[in-house]
């Protein structure tokens, strides 16, 4: 992530967002070795199957308060959300005692999904702008090649996913007919249905937005 905001141009969040980012999940993992030792964690029930198979079953049991939340966590639906899980299957004491620490755990693991998925983004958007500005500047200075320019950015193999197609598209559209051309390239993409390209840039939009507001949630938490 910190190579993505390096190389970032166009960002919606301050530049010091992932460095705060990576302070909380540092501090945090100190809290949870001091307090959860490796001895203790091993005695806890684990999962026999599904996604979380071999994970402790209360550290299941904290991703899932997490991902109801959207990162956010307050006493009121973690109390509601463990009493309802007891209905069906009572947890132990040594469970509860671990709660709070893997609650910690599983705030870090949002954050780092978070984090992967705006890093992606970004570069997505990077790689974008990068190819905008060659053919934007092959348009007005040598439009005979522009063609050319186009075909090594189809030969790159570009990821043809909503950043980087709504980052080109909002840099290339209205720009003039010779950068339509580059616009239909994800229509050519295998195995991708066509885009709408005014829908995939709000889809992305509501997608940033939402990263952010899960990052937020988590950083929040975690200073509880």
């Amino acid at each position: 992530m910190t190579e993505a905001v390096a190389a970032s141009r166009q960002s919606h969040r301050p530049a010091n967002g992932s460095s705060t980012t990576f302070i909380s999940s540092k501090k945090q993992i100190r809290t949870a070795k001091r307090h959860l030792p490796k001895a203790y964690s091993r005695e806890l029930p684990r999962l026999a199957g599904g996604q979380s198979s071999g994970l402790p079953r209360v550290y299941d049991i904290a991703l899932e308060v997490i991902s109801h939340g959207d990162g956010r966590v307050d006493p009121e639906s973690l109390t509601s959300f463990v009493a309802a899980y007891q209905t069906v299957t009572p947890l132990n004491i040594g469970e509860l005692w671990a709660l709070p620490i893997m609650l910690r755990l599983a705030l870090i693991e949002n954050l780092r999904r978070v984090a992967a998925s705006i890093a992606a983004n970004r570069l997505g958007r990077n790689l974008a702008d990068t190819w905008a500005d060659q053919l934007t500047e092959t348009a007005e200075k040598d439009p005979k090649n522009l063609i050319v320019v186009i075909a090594d950015m189809a030969r790159s193999n570009p990821p043809m996913e909503s950043p980087f197609v709504a980052e080109l598209t909002r840099r290339l559209q209205g720009q003039g007919p010779s950068l339509v051309l580059p616009l239909t390239l994800d229509r050519a993409a295998p195995h991708r249905n066509r885009l709408d390209h005014s829908a995939d840039g709000a889809g992305e939009n509501q997608k940033q937005a939402a990263d952010q507001v899960s990052m937020s949630n988590s950083i929040a938490a975690c200073a509880i």
